[in-house]
């Protein structure tokens, strides 16, 4: 697939400036100024926030009622409930609300549904059962904004409901006793990304400051918090920056038992924003994947180092029956695709045996491959439920919006969707979807590398590579820089792990270059010793032997011309 290198526009005389002024490299000033970083002010609050760059919590439309509600519950010993989603950023809001909460000296019960059986969101049999449980007040965390008819059902049975949530709001809110999400239309809160255990985190702030606490007694969560705001992948930027930045400090030192017992389970040496979106993320996600959602909450609740342990045990394999589910999956639709699907402009797919919390993974590593939207569904009976996900360029939602005739439902934003169709409207809804791509300028769609910098010999050194650390953490927003290396002659070139990997050695004059290419086997047939070659990658140090040098992680390579 030929993918588009696109440079930055060069502003050469503000890379210098902030070189000048802040003494930074050459390469560090690029990047810096790319983002669009230009006074000292801002810089500084990027590579190096602190606690003063938090916004104030009470901006938040409804904050102060439902602080001044929830004191009340806390002040009368209510009976509380957290309603919350069974993925990281829902599992990871309910553990700092309640242990928030607890502190206080109110004990909180929560609920989550079950992905598999209840789906996404509130749902009325949940509601039903928490009123007749006789709680007084419904607290919900990362969801409730789309739940109208929910909370109109709650009020009628006379159940009191706070909305904390960080998606898109409808044209109409619901009718909760309080809103709080920074994506509605009257907000005046300076930073509208949260993520859900963000705007938690902003709940106990207010709180907080009712009760003249002092700051460490909501910032002692932020390794919680960052944990969930890193692996709902919302832009790192802003607040969620300072977030991320300060949490990972905590998280290497943290004292939930839980995180501690996951992270030592995993084995990662080194807490960095890949630790948690690769280590710890996928390893919760697996337990409402796979219907086990009560385990996560349970790890990060317990002070069982023994407990602790065991469920990190559980949650490994998991993960492992997460990834053997979805590599089986994976492999019956690269099998579908080369039977029916290659020359289409989209991937609509559907079977009886694939698990449905597992394909969404499936489909985005399908448009991933192949560069064109996917939705892929499973059928049980005659209900099928699914996900979907896009390419830049296309909006998924609009397209489902479109050609809805035969959807029973859907719902997500333009990048990802979430799905149900009858089985008998399947394949017309997948002749509308295949017919409103083809009449789309999807074609002529390429996918686009942002390229940062070109780099040379002179910017091999270690102490260099190492200052782009500064940069972390990295994700959405705030991706690892990508940088081009021309001229660069193929000095050994081989194919690792079954062809999967690409390992090459380049050569730039006297200086050899180790780089690696995962996922680009494929690329090893088209390259021969001694071509030369222009690369697009990432800058590592690779430590072996106790000798660090920098090798390159490649994106992308092609010929020179």
């Amino acid at each position: 697939m030929n993918k588009k290198w696109e440079f930055y526009e060069k502003d050469d005389e503000e890379v210098k400036k902030v070189q000048e002024e802040l003494g930074l490299s050459r390469l560090l000033s690029t990047i810096i100024v790319n983002k669009g970083l230009k006074t000292k002010q801002e810089i500084s609050v990027f590579l190096n926030p602190t606690r003063k760059d938090f916004h104030d919590p009470y901006l938040m439309p409804d904050m102060e009622i439902a602080v001044n509600r929830i004191v009340k519950a806390i002040e009368n010993q209510e009976k509380v409930i957290i309603y919350g989603d069974y993925d990281v950023d829902g599992i990871t809001s309910i553990t700092v609300l309640k242990k928030f909460l607890a502190d206080r000296g109110l004990q909180v019960d929560s609920y989550i549904p079950n992905r598999l059986d209840e789906g996404y969101g509130l749902n009325k049999k949940a509601i039903k059962n928490i009123v007749d449980n006789k709680y007084q007040l419904m607290i919900t965390v990362d969801c409730g904004i789309s739940g109208l008819k929910e909370i109109e059902y709650a009020n009628s049975l006379g159940l009191e409901t706070i909305v904390t949530d960080h998606h898109e709001p409808a044209e109409t809110l619901p009718k909760a006793l309080a809103v709080v999400d920074a994506k509605r239309k009257d907000n005046k809160y300076p930073f509208n990304q949260l993520a859900g255990v963000g705007v938690v985190f902003k709940l106990i702030q207010a709180i907080s400051k009712v009760y003249n606490l002092e700051e460490k007694e909501s910032l002692k969560y932020l390794d919680i918090v960052c944990v969930g705001t890193i692996s709902d992948i919302v832009p790192l930027v802003d607040e969620n920056r300072v977030i991320a930045k300060l949490g990972l400090k905590l998280v290497e030192v943290t004292r939930n038992v839980g995180l501690k017992a996951l992270l030592n389970a995993i084995g990662y040496k080194k807490i960095d924003s890949s630790t948690i979106s690769f280590g710890v993320a996928p390893r919760i996600n697996a337990c409402g994947r796979m219907g086990f959602e009560q385990e996560a909450l349970k790890l990060f609740l317990t002070d069982n180092i023994v407990e602790a342990t065991q469920i990190s045990r559980r949650l490994n394999e998991y993960n492992k029956q997460r990834q053997d589910i979805e590599k089986k999956i994976f492999e019956e639709v690269l099998v579908k695709i080369e039977e029916s699907e290659k020359d289409k402009p989209c991937i609509v797919l559907a079977d009886e045996k694939w698990h449905h919390g597992v394909i969404g993974i499936v489909s985005s590593k399908v448009t991933d491959m192949y560069f064109k939207p996917s939705i892929l569904i499973c059928f049980e009976g005659e209900e099928g439920k699914g996900s979907g996900r896009s390419i830049p360029g296309f909006d998924l939602h609009e397209a489902l919006s479109k050609c809805d005739e035969h959807i029973s439902r859907f719902g997500g934003h333009s990048m990802a969707i979430g799905i149900s169709v009858e089985k008998g409207q399947f394949d017309e809804f997948k002749k509308d979807f295949e017919e409103y791509v083809n009449n789309t300028n999807i074609k002529e769609l390429t996918p686009i590398v942002k390229v940062d910098e070109e780099i040379t010999s002179k910017d091999m050194g270690v102490d260099i590579v190492n200052e782009l650390n500064m940069l972390e953490p990295f994700g959405e927003a705030n991706k690892m820089p990508i940088f081009i290396y021309k001229n660069l002659r193929i000095n050994s070139i081989r194919a690792l792990s079954e062809g999967k990997h690409l390992k090459l050695t380049l050569k730039d004059e006297n200086l050899i270059i180790d780089a690696i290419g995962f996922n680009m086997g494929y690329l090893v047939s088209d390259f021969l010793l001694g071509d030369k070659v222009d690369v697009l990658g990432n800058l590592e140090i690779n430590s072996f032997n106790g000798r660090e040098s920098v090798q390159i992680n490649l994106k992308d390579m092609r010929k020179s011309y």
